[in-house]
Protein backbone atom coordinates (compact mmCIF):
# COMPACT_ATOMS: atom_id res chain seq x y z
CA UNK A 1 0.00 0.00 0.00
CA UNK A 2 1.43 3.63 -0.93
CA UNK A 3 1.27 6.24 1.48
CA UNK A 4 -1.51 8.25 -0.23
CA UNK A 5 -3.66 4.82 -0.01
CA UNK A 6 -2.75 4.49 3.26
CA UNK A 7 -3.90 8.12 4.50
CA UNK A 8 -7.09 7.86 2.33
CA UNK A 9 -7.85 4.72 3.82
CA UNK A 10 -8.21 6.68 7.24
CA UNK A 11 -11.36 8.18 5.67
CA UNK A 12 -12.92 4.97 4.34
CA UNK A 13 -15.61 3.92 6.29
CA UNK A 14 -16.16 0.15 4.16
CA UNK A 15 -17.92 -2.08 6.94
CA UNK A 16 -19.59 0.32 9.05
CA UNK A 17 -23.27 1.13 9.85
CA UNK A 18 -24.24 5.01 9.57
CA UNK A 19 -27.38 6.75 10.43
CA UNK A 20 -27.95 10.11 9.65
CA UNK A 21 -31.34 11.89 11.02
CA UNK A 22 -32.80 14.48 8.98
CA UNK A 23 -31.80 12.86 5.84
CA UNK A 24 -34.32 13.18 3.29
CA UNK A 25 -33.26 16.70 2.35
CA UNK A 26 -30.60 19.45 2.63
CA UNK A 27 -27.42 18.57 4.22
CA UNK A 28 -28.79 15.46 5.92
CA UNK A 29 -29.25 14.12 2.40
CA UNK A 30 -25.97 15.42 0.94
CA UNK A 31 -24.52 13.86 4.38
CA UNK A 32 -25.84 10.26 4.25
CA UNK A 33 -24.78 10.38 0.46
CA UNK A 34 -21.24 11.24 1.07
CA UNK A 35 -20.76 8.74 3.77
CA UNK A 36 -22.08 5.83 1.61
CA UNK A 37 -20.19 6.99 -0.93
CA UNK A 38 -16.83 6.10 1.53
CA UNK A 39 -18.29 2.46 1.97
CA UNK A 40 -20.52 2.82 4.82
CA UNK A 41 -24.21 1.15 4.80
CA UNK A 42 -26.95 4.22 5.96
CA UNK A 43 -29.95 4.21 7.81
CA UNK A 44 -31.81 7.48 6.02
CA UNK A 45 -34.55 8.50 8.19
CA UNK A 46 -36.40 11.65 8.67
CA UNK A 47 -40.50 12.36 9.15
CA UNK A 48 -40.99 11.55 5.73
CA UNK A 49 -40.81 7.61 4.94
CA UNK A 50 -41.22 8.10 1.18
CA UNK A 51 -38.45 10.79 0.86
CA UNK A 52 -36.06 8.68 3.05
CA UNK A 53 -36.90 5.78 0.22
CA UNK A 54 -35.92 7.82 -2.47
CA UNK A 55 -32.74 8.93 -0.48
CA UNK A 56 -32.40 5.04 -0.23
CA UNK A 57 -32.46 4.55 -3.32
CA UNK A 58 -30.19 6.64 -4.46
CA UNK A 59 -27.47 4.68 -2.29
CA UNK A 60 -27.94 1.46 -3.24
CA UNK A 61 -27.72 2.64 -6.67
CA UNK A 62 -24.18 3.29 -5.47
CA UNK A 63 -23.56 0.15 -4.27
CA UNK A 64 -24.32 0.38 -1.10
CA UNK A 65 -27.29 -0.66 1.64
CA UNK A 66 -29.86 1.45 3.08
CA UNK A 67 -32.13 1.40 4.92
CA UNK A 68 -35.41 3.77 5.10
CA UNK A 69 -37.61 4.55 8.39
CA UNK A 70 -39.42 7.43 9.24
CA UNK A 71 -39.18 8.67 12.87
CA UNK A 72 -39.90 11.94 14.58
CA UNK A 73 -36.82 12.14 17.39
CA UNK A 74 -39.19 14.71 19.35
CA UNK A 75 -40.69 11.66 20.48
CA UNK A 76 -38.50 9.67 22.49
CA UNK A 77 -40.83 6.08 22.06
CA UNK A 78 -40.35 6.54 17.89
CA UNK A 79 -36.39 7.18 18.49
CA UNK A 80 -36.26 3.96 20.63
CA UNK A 81 -38.12 1.85 17.90
CA UNK A 82 -35.75 3.48 15.54
CA UNK A 83 -32.82 2.37 17.23
CA UNK A 84 -34.38 -1.01 17.62
CA UNK A 85 -34.97 -1.15 13.79
CA UNK A 86 -31.92 -0.25 12.88
CA UNK A 87 -29.97 -3.01 15.33
CA UNK A 88 -32.27 -5.78 14.16
CA UNK A 89 -31.82 -4.89 11.05
CA UNK A 90 -27.76 -4.56 10.38
CA UNK A 91 -26.68 -5.71 13.28
CA UNK A 92 -24.71 -2.58 14.46
CA UNK A 93 -24.28 1.20 13.82
CA UNK A 94 -21.43 2.61 13.91
CA UNK A 95 -21.62 6.21 13.34
CA UNK A 96 -24.04 8.74 14.15
CA UNK A 97 -24.96 12.01 12.56
CA UNK A 98 -27.92 13.86 14.50
CA UNK A 99 -28.51 16.34 11.66
CA UNK A 100 -32.27 16.03 12.30
CA UNK A 101 -33.41 20.34 13.27
CA UNK A 102 -35.78 22.55 12.82
CA UNK A 103 -35.77 26.34 12.40
CA UNK A 104 -37.96 28.84 14.36
CA UNK A 105 -39.80 31.84 12.15
CA UNK A 106 -37.50 35.19 13.32
CA UNK A 107 -39.58 35.85 16.81
CA UNK A 108 -38.62 38.10 19.29
CA UNK A 109 -37.89 36.08 22.45
CA UNK A 110 -40.93 38.47 24.44
CA UNK A 111 -43.13 36.79 22.17
CA UNK A 112 -42.37 33.46 22.33
CA UNK A 113 -45.28 30.82 23.06
CA UNK A 114 -44.68 27.50 24.87
CA UNK A 115 -45.48 25.68 22.74
CA UNK A 116 -42.88 27.10 20.20
CA UNK A 117 -40.33 26.53 22.61
CA UNK A 118 -41.66 22.54 23.54
CA UNK A 119 -41.46 21.92 19.61
CA UNK A 120 -38.20 23.35 18.71
CA UNK A 121 -36.05 22.35 22.14
CA UNK A 122 -37.80 18.75 21.37
CA UNK A 123 -36.64 18.39 17.63
CA UNK A 124 -33.18 20.07 18.47
CA UNK A 125 -32.08 19.14 21.65
CA UNK A 126 -34.18 16.30 23.76
CA UNK A 127 -34.21 14.27 20.59
CA UNK A 128 -30.76 14.11 19.37
CA UNK A 129 -30.07 13.74 23.15
CA UNK A 130 -32.05 10.61 23.30
CA UNK A 131 -30.89 9.16 20.58
CA UNK A 132 -27.25 9.45 20.95
CA UNK A 133 -27.56 7.75 24.17
CA UNK A 134 -29.54 5.07 22.98
CA UNK A 135 -27.29 4.32 20.17
CA UNK A 136 -24.15 5.18 22.73
CA UNK A 137 -25.51 2.22 24.51
CA UNK A 138 -25.23 -0.26 21.84
CA UNK A 139 -21.82 1.30 20.39
CA UNK A 140 -19.98 0.38 23.76
CA UNK A 141 -20.85 -2.91 23.41
CA UNK A 142 -18.54 -3.75 20.44
CA UNK A 143 -15.47 -1.51 19.58
CA UNK A 144 -16.88 2.62 20.61
CA UNK A 145 -18.24 4.62 17.69
CA UNK A 146 -18.48 8.04 16.48
CA UNK A 147 -21.39 11.15 17.02
CA UNK A 148 -21.21 13.71 15.17
CA UNK A 149 -23.97 16.30 16.14
CA UNK A 150 -24.91 19.05 13.45
CA UNK A 151 -25.57 22.31 15.02
CA UNK A 152 -25.47 26.07 14.04
CA UNK A 153 -23.07 28.54 13.69
CA UNK A 154 -25.80 30.73 15.55
CA UNK A 155 -25.48 28.39 18.64
CA UNK A 156 -21.43 29.95 18.98
CA UNK A 157 -22.96 33.83 17.67
CA UNK A 158 -26.30 34.08 18.83
CA UNK A 159 -28.74 36.18 16.74
CA UNK A 160 -31.84 38.01 17.92
CA UNK A 161 -34.79 36.86 17.42
CA UNK A 162 -33.82 33.24 16.48
CA UNK A 163 -33.11 32.80 20.56
CA UNK A 164 -35.14 29.44 20.96
CA UNK A 165 -33.04 28.08 17.64
CA UNK A 166 -29.75 29.27 18.76
CA UNK A 167 -29.99 28.33 22.58
CA UNK A 168 -31.22 24.85 21.77
CA UNK A 169 -28.63 24.00 19.52
CA UNK A 170 -25.78 25.93 21.88
CA UNK A 171 -27.73 22.97 24.18
CA UNK A 172 -26.31 20.63 21.67
CA UNK A 173 -22.91 21.82 21.79
CA UNK A 174 -22.66 21.38 25.66
CA UNK A 175 -24.27 17.99 25.61
CA UNK A 176 -21.75 17.10 22.29
CA UNK A 177 -18.82 18.06 25.47
CA UNK A 178 -20.53 16.25 28.32
CA UNK A 179 -21.45 12.86 25.87
CA UNK A 180 -17.77 12.55 24.86
CA UNK A 181 -16.58 12.94 28.42
CA UNK A 182 -18.95 10.25 29.86
CA UNK A 183 -18.35 7.86 26.91
CA UNK A 184 -14.83 8.28 25.89
CA UNK A 185 -13.95 5.27 27.93
CA UNK A 186 -16.13 2.95 25.85
CA UNK A 187 -14.72 4.69 22.42
CA UNK A 188 -17.10 6.88 21.63
CA UNK A 189 -15.80 10.40 20.10
CA UNK A 190 -18.54 12.97 19.92
CA UNK A 191 -18.10 15.61 18.07
CA UNK A 192 -20.25 18.53 16.40
CA UNK A 193 -20.04 20.84 13.33
CA UNK A 194 -21.49 24.53 13.46
CA UNK A 195 -22.86 25.19 10.08
CA UNK A 196 -23.16 28.59 8.39
CA UNK A 197 -24.93 29.57 5.08
CA UNK A 198 -25.98 26.29 3.30
CA UNK A 199 -27.94 26.77 -0.41
CA UNK A 200 -30.69 24.42 1.33
CA UNK A 201 -34.58 24.43 1.80
CA UNK A 202 -33.90 25.33 5.03
CA UNK A 203 -32.30 28.53 3.82
CA UNK A 204 -35.00 29.18 1.24
CA UNK A 205 -37.29 29.07 4.16
CA UNK A 206 -36.06 31.78 5.71
CA UNK A 207 -35.50 33.96 2.65
CA UNK A 208 -39.05 33.28 2.75
CA UNK A 209 -40.02 34.52 5.92
CA UNK A 210 -37.36 37.25 6.19
CA UNK A 211 -36.83 38.86 2.55
CA UNK A 212 -32.60 39.47 2.03
CA UNK A 213 -31.94 36.77 5.08
CA UNK A 214 -29.75 34.84 2.35
CA UNK A 215 -27.86 38.08 1.07
CA UNK A 216 -27.33 38.89 5.17
CA UNK A 217 -26.07 35.93 5.86
CA UNK A 218 -23.85 35.51 2.87
CA UNK A 219 -22.00 39.07 3.76
CA UNK A 220 -21.30 38.17 7.55
CA UNK A 221 -18.71 35.17 6.46
CA UNK A 222 -15.35 35.61 4.78
CA UNK A 223 -15.58 33.92 1.88
CA UNK A 224 -19.00 36.13 1.16
CA UNK A 225 -21.10 33.00 0.05
CA UNK A 226 -23.25 30.14 0.82
CA UNK A 227 -22.20 26.56 0.73
CA UNK A 228 -23.32 24.09 -1.30
CA UNK A 229 -24.53 21.15 0.29
CA UNK A 230 -22.45 18.96 -0.89
CA UNK A 231 -19.49 20.86 0.81
CA UNK A 232 -20.41 19.55 4.41
CA UNK A 233 -19.16 15.98 3.42
CA UNK A 234 -15.44 16.19 4.04
CA UNK A 235 -15.95 17.91 7.44
CA UNK A 236 -18.55 14.94 8.54
CA UNK A 237 -16.44 12.36 7.03
CA UNK A 238 -13.63 13.53 9.30
CA UNK A 239 -15.29 13.19 12.05
CA UNK A 240 -16.88 10.14 11.29
CA UNK A 241 -13.67 8.49 10.33
CA UNK A 242 -10.74 7.07 11.83
CA UNK A 243 -9.00 10.35 10.51
CA UNK A 244 -10.12 12.13 13.77
CA UNK A 245 -9.33 9.44 15.78
CA UNK A 246 -7.70 11.81 18.40
CA UNK A 247 -10.46 14.25 18.41
CA UNK A 248 -13.70 14.43 20.66
CA UNK A 249 -15.58 16.91 22.28
CA UNK A 250 -15.13 19.43 19.74
CA UNK A 251 -17.41 21.98 17.71
CA UNK A 252 -16.15 22.63 13.74
CA UNK A 253 -17.46 25.52 12.59
CA UNK A 254 -17.79 24.99 9.12
CA UNK A 255 -19.41 28.72 8.05
CA UNK A 256 -16.87 30.36 5.61
CA UNK A 257 -15.05 32.17 8.42
CA UNK A 258 -18.39 34.07 10.00
CA UNK A 259 -17.10 33.04 13.52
Amino acid sequence: MNAVNAVLQRFELTGKVAMVTGASRGLGKAIAIGLADAGADVVVTSRSLESCREVAREIEGRGRRALALACDVSQWADVDRLVAETIGHFGHCDVLVNNAGVVQKMTPLTHTSEEMFDRIYGINTKGPMHLAARLAEHMASRDGGAIVNIVTMGALRSAGHLGLYCSSKAAMVALTRSMADEWAPQGIRVNAIAPGPFLTEMLDELETETPGFIKYSEAVTMLKRAARPDEIIGPVLFLASDASSYVTGQTLSVCGGAI
